[in-house]
């Protein structure tokens, strides 16, 4: 029994590295999600290339991270400096794929999440640069994970579909509400986020998606304030809402069952 314990502990470790590495490969193409869908341009060529001498970005230059240190962030042709954009968005997506396997023992369960989160970096860089969240990303998005969703509540994998209908419900309509009520406070691409939201995190248990929901609305409060701080009480800066989804939702994946726990406990105590 004891042997068996460190073969496990391997087995978990073996796990959360394999999820990172493929975390570091996907982060690198989500920089050129990023770039290109807001420009309507292909996601699958041409190959990435120089902004500037328009150099083919070669093969070695291409590995996620550490090309970019070995380059010291500039290109090889030119030496036109190279965003640290790159490599932050793949070592964010490296951990967020780590920590989806760490979080969660079933494989259709951590896959969906790291995959989830991966849609989320994307998400947020493209509505932090352009204030837009493309449909070409959300509504692909409904489906495949509506998909993995049904699948797993028929294989008894720890996923509910009834959940997913009610969260995407609870948090999309919560949503749409206000941004009918105040158009300009909401728009419909965080509509569609939230929905979505709700429906990959209902699946796991409401409770994730109450925390989401508040998380975001306390991240983007905070913010919206302390914008207003920064413009001296002008109110004609907006910012995204977007990048706060998001970040409900990275809170929620990783710390809902304990944050609604104390919640629980603090409610029992009042």
């Amino acid at each position: 029994m004891t042997s068996l314990v460190p073969t496990l502990w391997l087995v978990e470790a073996l796990r959360i590295v394999v999820f990172a590495v493929f975390g570091l490969i996907v982060g690198s193409f989500l920089t050129v999600v990023a770039d290109r869908v807001p420009q309507h341009r292909s996601i699958v060529a041409p190959r990435s290339a120089c902004p500037r001498c328009g150099a083919m970005i070669r093969a070695r230059d291409n590995i996620p991270v550490v090309s970019w240190v070995l380059l010291r962030g500039r290109c090889r042709s030119c030496g036109e400096r190279i965003s640290a954009l790159y490599p932050a968005t793949e070592l964010a997506t490296a951990g967020l794929f780590a920590g989806a396997a760490a979080a969660f023992d079933g494989l259709l369960q951590a896959v969906m999440v790291a995959a989830f989160l991966a849609l989320l970096v994307a998400v947020s860089i493209i509505d932090a640069q352009y204030r837009i969240i493309p449909n070409r990303l959300v509504y692909p998005s409904y489906a495949a994970f509506g998909a993995v969703v049904l699948i797993g509540a028929a294989a008894g994998l720890g996923m509910s579909a009834a959940r997913a209908g009610i969260g995407l419900l609870l948090y999309g309509g919560g949503l749409l509400l206000i941004a009918l009520l105040v158009p300009r406070g909401m728009g419909m691409g965080d509509v569609k986020l939230a929905g979505l939201i709700g429906l990959v995190l209902g699946s796991l248990g409401l409770a994730y998606v109450a925390v989401a929901a508040g998380a975001a609305i306390l991240a983007g409060g905070v913010a919206s304030v302390a914008v207003l701080l920064a413009a001296r009480g002008a109110r004609g800066k907006m910012i995204p809402f977007g990048p706060f989804l998001a970040l409900g939702a990275v809170v929620a994946v990783f710390a809902a069952p304990q944050i609604s726990h104390a919640y629980l406990h603090l409610l029992g105590r009042a």
